[in-house]
């Protein structure tokens, strides 16, 4: 399989993975759960950066022209902005067992931001995106 394939299943299963840790409630589960404080804030953050990071790599292995996988990576950070903010949206008004958080709508757009930052100083030097 080619690596803009194995890249592309990555994302799209990383964002399956994302919008079901979001909206599914995991209260009754027997799982362990960890007393440290703004934990969900941190999970929210590495979501969202793990998300633009491998949406970001699917993007630069198209090989594009630099300037329009630039502009490419810049919208997927927008969608992933605005993906984070109706998940919460959606947590707090269609879901019974989740409520949404500005906090962490907040920690979502971080870790685009972080991880576009990221992106454009990794791939600026090895392939000299303008």
């Amino acid at each position: 399989m080619r690596k803009k394939h194995v890249l592309a299943v990555l994302f799209v299963s990383w964002m399956v993975f994302v919008t079901f840790s979001s909206l599914y409630s995991f209260e009754g589960d027997d799982l362990p759960s960890m007393n440290i404080p703004h934990a969900d804030k941190i999970v929210h953050f590495t979501f969202y950066f793990v998300a633009m990071i491998l949406g970001s790599l699917f993007l630069l292995e198209l090989k594009s022209d630099r300037k329009d996988v630039l502009k490419k990576i810049k919208f997927l950070a927008i969608l992933l902005i605005l993906f984070g903010i109706i998940i919460e949206v959606i947590q707090g008004t269609l879901t019974v067992a989740r409520s949404g958080d500005v906090l962490d709508a907040v920690a979502n757009s971080t870790g685009v931001a972080l991880g576009f930052i990221a992106i454009l100083s990794i791939f600026y030097r090895q392939r000299g995106l303008k």
